[in-house]
């Protein structure tokens, strides 16, 4: 076998052993995630690096689909072995018992901040929703904070928000409405709903990280709620577009694996790398999300840090997601008639 031999010649004996056992298990793996930049930093950050390492392939698939993940695990028929979701929704899977536990003598958990580890997930990277706008679009007006998406006389235009029922959108309409970053929780549902009627003729609703810079790249909206990283690269590739950091809305994604996965051994290796200080680091080099790994920080670029949501601490309202793993299904149902009427 080519991988062997290879190996044999190239890494040392402990590695050598892994791999080959790794190998002979498993000669690949499907991940799935969000797609456009971030999903490309994610195979050069982790995918490639591991396949070099182990010899095991990473197929890459997406976007994330939390209804097509339930549906394999109750089915029996998982293709999917490793996949980025928010951490709401690992939080809430695992208590359905759609996930496998994760084995912690392969994961290094005592390095991942443990703000965004479980049993069942750990840290892909955290990031903040902040308010992106199209400098094009606003003739150089410079939006402060989420008040502004609710002013549509003073900021005309489409605006863009995203549209599943998870934390961000109704605790952005709240703190647009004036209720304080210390009375956010428990959500008060009339209150969000009733700020979002006001400007809910106005929303495009994105659902993928792609589709959102797409949307603000080409102008179709003025401003919206989106994913920092995708606000850099947009910056990176000289788009006309501005971002206010202001009350920036601390979220994170989990890394999980599928109960039932068929590569769950290659898939548990395939987290370590990814949730670990070399990899952590060079993907948030890449995007300017921020690394869960404690050991990452002497690896960034200092020229990031604008970027990244370490550096607007003061600003930042952290998302509670252990409320919305607990509520979200209620919130769900009451999201989704809200949409339709």
């Amino acid at each position: 076998m080519v991988f062997k031999n290879t190996l044999h010649r190239v890494i040392g004996a402990a590695i050598i052993g892994l791999a080959a056992t790794t190998a002979m298990a498993s000669d690949s793996l499907n991940f799935v995630s969000w797609g456009g930049t971030t999903q490309d930093a994610q195979k050069s950050a982790w995918a490639e690096p591991f396949t070099q390492e182990t010899g095991i392939k990473v197929l890459q698939d997406g976007p994330t689909d939390y209804g097509k993940l339930k549906a394999m695990v109750d089915s029996g028929n998982v293709q999917w072995d490793v996949v980025d979701v928010e951490a709401d929704f690992a939080l809430r899977a695992a208590r359905e018992g759609l996930l496998e536990p994760l084995d912690f003598s392969v994961i290094q958990r005592d390095r991942i901040d443990p703000r965004f580890v479980s049993d069942h997930g750990v840290g892909s990277f955290f990031f903040s929703f902040v308010l992106g706008y199209n400098q094009r679009r606003l003739d150089g007006k410079q939006p402060q904070d989420w008040s502004a998406l609710f002013d549509t006389a003073a900021y005309p235009g489409k605006r863009a928000l995203y549209k599943w029922p998870s934390p961000g959108v109704l605790e952005l309409a709240l703190l647009a409405d004036g209720v304080p970053t210390d009375k956010l929780y428990p959500l008060d549902l009339d209150r969000a709903f009733k700020k979002l009627d006001t400007i809910k003729k106005d929303i495009v609703w994105w659902g993928g990280g792609a589709q959102s810079q797409q949307l603000l790249a080409s102008g179709e909206v003025s401003m919206g709620q989106f994913w920092n990283g995708r606000i850099h690269a947009l910056e990176q590739e000289g788009a006309s577009v501005g971002v206010s950091w202001k009350q920036n809305l601390v979220m994170a994604d989990f890394l999980v694996i599928p109960k039932g996965a068929k590569n769950k051994d290659a898939a548990m290796k395939f987290l370590a790398a990814a949730s670990g200080a070399a990899g952590q680091a060079e993907f948030a080099n890449l995007t300017a999300y921020a690394p869960v790994n404690l050991d990452s920080v002497s690896q960034l670029e200092p020229e990031l840090a604008p970027s990244l949501p370490t550096a607007h601490a003061s600003e930042q309202v952290t998302l509670d997601f252990a409320y919305w793993a607990e509520h979200g299904n209620d919130i769900a149902a009451r999201w989704n008639e809200w949409l339709v009427k």
